[in-house]
């Protein structure tokens, strides 16, 4: 109990970075990212007036500026107030991340958005919510239950723990997938949702690349090639992917002898807003990339990576994640 607040604060570092994201997917979508064009100032000031697309990229460098804030204490609040050297490394890594984030950030628009270090600032943005997923789950009280039970000597790992382990790694590639295509204007780049230029089954040919240039030439936007196609299409397919390993990991929870009641919620959590999800990234083309439904489906795609890395640390035995059961 010594430690209580320094457990709702992880939390409240670790929620404060969902919130990020979003506001990082808001200045992706509405076209933000240089509307300011110098860093660290905004216009040369600190609080310029909140107008336009200022108003998106200027609020997104508060909020990370607040979360880098919070890392920083939380880095010093948990290097003096807990013995363990590998929570105390991880609240370090955290604050190293969030300044690799930050500078990022700022190459990005002093680059003019180049797409490696757009697509790397996105991707880090997603590493760094899980390191405090981790570190808000290693100081919670479920995880010190978890070390005051005696532990058994298995150390195995479950057909549970596996699968989640398997969308975790997904949902991951998915999101840099995800990131790849904001950043290569690919968003639209195959304009109708199920299929394909029309077509069930997509052909990837001049004939197909002509219907969706077409398409986006009646919208008045850019053409694409068809690297630009067969990336939306690749985002489009794990999805699916992803979908099916959540309905193999619903049934092998539905299935498995011996309930684990701590999996209950992320496990229908993560099921329930794949399928949210799917009509998020649809609803997203249909609109045009509304960009309010593009951020909500970026924003919960983190939740989905937040949720598995959750349940993983959850079910893995405590002798391989020194963590994980009643967060609550």
């Amino acid at each position: 109990m010594n430690n209580a607040w320094l457990r709702r604060f992880s939390k409240l570092t670790c929620f404060s970075t969902l919130f990020l994201i979003f506001a990082g997917s808001l200045v992706t979508s509405t076209g933000s990212g240089l509307a300011v064009p110098d860093w660290p100032l905004s216009y040369g000031m600190v609080f310029p007036p909140m107008v336009g697309g200022v108003f998106y990229e200027h609020g997104h460098r508060m909020i990370a500026s607040l979360v880098g804030f919070f890392t920083l204490i939380q880095a010093f609040w948990i290097q003096f107030s807990d013995n363990r050297t590998w929570v105390k490394a991880l609240g370090w890594l955290a604050l190293l991340a969030v300044i690799c984030q930050g500078v990022l950030g700022g190459l990005t628009v002093l680059f003019l958005l180049p797409t490696p270090i757009s697509v790397s600032h996105a991707v880090l943005s997603q590493t760094f919510f899980v390191l405090t997923i981790i570190i808000a789950y290693a100081l919670s009280t479920e995880r010190a239950i978890r070390e005051a039970i005696p532990k058994s000597n298995s150390a195995n790992i479950s057909p549970l723990t596996r699968t989640v382990l398997l969308l975790g790694v997904l949902i991951y590639v998915q999101l840099i997938i995800g990131a790849l295509m904001r950043h290569t204007d690919s968003g639209l780049a195959i304009p109708d949702f199920p299929t394909v230029a029309n077509q069930i089954i997509p052909a990837f040919n001049n004939d197909s690349l002509v219907t969706i240039n077409k398409w986006r030439f009646n919208a008045n936007l850019e053409p694409v090639n068809m690297a630009q196609v067969l990336v939306h299409f690749i985002h489009r397919m794990m999805g699916y992917l992803i979908g099916v390993v959540a309905f193999v990991l619903l049934f092998v929870k539905l299935r498995m002898p011996v309930k684990v009641p701590q999996s209950n919620f992320p496990t229908y959590g993560i099921f329930v807003l794949i399928l949210i999800q799917i009509l998020l990234g649809a609803f997203t083309i249909w609109s045009g990339k509304n960009f309010i439904i593009t951020s909500i489906h970026v924003v919960n795609g983190a939740t989905l990576l937040g949720l598995s890395c959750f349940l993983t640390l959850r079910l893995l035995p405590l002798s391989i994640s020194k963590s994980s059961t009643h967060l609550h």
